[in-house]
């Protein structure tokens, strides 16, 4: 099982994690009950996939590393100190000098359970990324490279992303696909599936959603599909894990040896279910990287998310290891 080369005791694999795509601006509405044409003030955090998951697994006290490009300008600069701050590795974060800029989501939150986002990702930094831009040695350091699918959307990041594949497979670094999919990123499905399928073949997990998956799947036909058939398809190829997502429905992670694990499920009321996905992910990684059963990675996973959807911030909100496991130990007594 590849799962099995993260219990390897590698000495030179210093850096828990690396995580490579987007990274960008929040800007969270402070007004609740409003729509976002009322909303009058915002607070400004990291945002992207990528990023709030490399902050996911600082707070939760993995040594993280973060691979991207961001723009040469005010936001450039925030998102790098706020990695920095953090203790994020960031010598594979790279300025962009072409002009391009950091992708904007304004966010709104009408009621619980009722939030909505408009982005702004014209011309943006990290889709700029290039082959020459990725670290051999910085991969090489490292237990986990995560993937996001976003970064295969355009050239150069395309490139880099195989380029980032290819130093992984060499130094035995265990990769992780998350699917991450933002229609208005691509130009078709058709594409997105090509793409999408070219690293799941080469990943050791694939990580998304119901509805990713059935993106990834595109090309065999628009057939609804279970997700049983969805993991043995895969299964089959070179992972050695199948996660997929359900939201409050919970998850499934089903592993090579024919294992299935039903993911625990924490119900919330939420005030907005954005960076529920990346803090489960953060979760979730952190227990395969401490050894722990794959029941209780997922439950971790799951505990973060909780505690992140009923908060009005992404990266700002995930929590530590010590608040998921007294959400979890508080959740269970009542």
């Amino acid at each position: 099982m590849n799962i099995n080369k993260l219990n390897v005791n590698y000495d030179y694999k210093t850096i828990d994690i690396i995580t490579l795509g987007r990274a960008g601006i929040d800007l969270n509405a402070n007004e609740i009950n409003r729509p976002m044409e009322e909303t009058m003030s915002f607070t400004k955090s990291v945002g992207g996939s990528p990023a709030n998951i490399a902050v996911s697994c600082k707070k939760l006290g993995l040594n993280t590393a973060f691979l991207g490009r961001v723009s040469d300008d005010q936001h450039g600069r925030y998102i790098k100190n706020y990695f920095e701050k953090l203790g994020i590795i960031t010598e594979a974060v790279v300025t962009d000098k072409s002009g391009s800029s950091s992708a904007l989501a304004f966010t709104e939150i009408k009621g619980p359970g009722d939030a909505g986002f408009i982005l702004y990702r014209s011309n943006v930094a990290d889709l700029n990324l290039c082959p020459e831009d990725v670290p051999e040695e910085l991969i090489r350091k490292s237990r986990i490279l995560l993937i996001s699918g976003t970064a295969l959307a355009k050239s150069p990041s395309r490139e880099a992303v195989f380029t980032a594949l290819d130093y992984a497979r060499k130094h035995d670094t265990f990769i992780a696909f998350d699917l991450d999919y933002r229609d208005y990123t691509w130009s078709s499905l058709e594409e997105t599936a090509v793409y999408y399928t070219l690293v799941a073949e080469k990943s050791d997990l694939i990580i998304g959603t119901r509805e990713e998956f059935d993106v990834l799947e595109y090309r065999f036909g628009q057939e609804e599909r279970t997700d049983d058939q969805t993991a043995k398809r895969w299964l089959e190829w070179k992972p050695s894990m199948v996660l997929i997502k359900r939201g409050k429905s919970g998850s499934k992670l089903y592993c090579e040896n024919g294992e299935i694990i039903e993911g625990a499920v924490f119900p919330v009321t939420a005030l907005k279910t954005m960076g529920a996905g990346d803090s489960f992910a953060g979760g979730f990684f952190y227990g395969l990287l401490k050894g722990k059963a794959l029941s209780e990675a997922i439950k971790l996973g799951a505990g973060a998310a909780a505690i992140v959807v009923t908060k009005n911030s992404c990266s700002e909100a995930m929590p530590t290891i010590n608040e998921i496991e007294e959400f979890i130990a508080s959740y269970k007594s009542k």
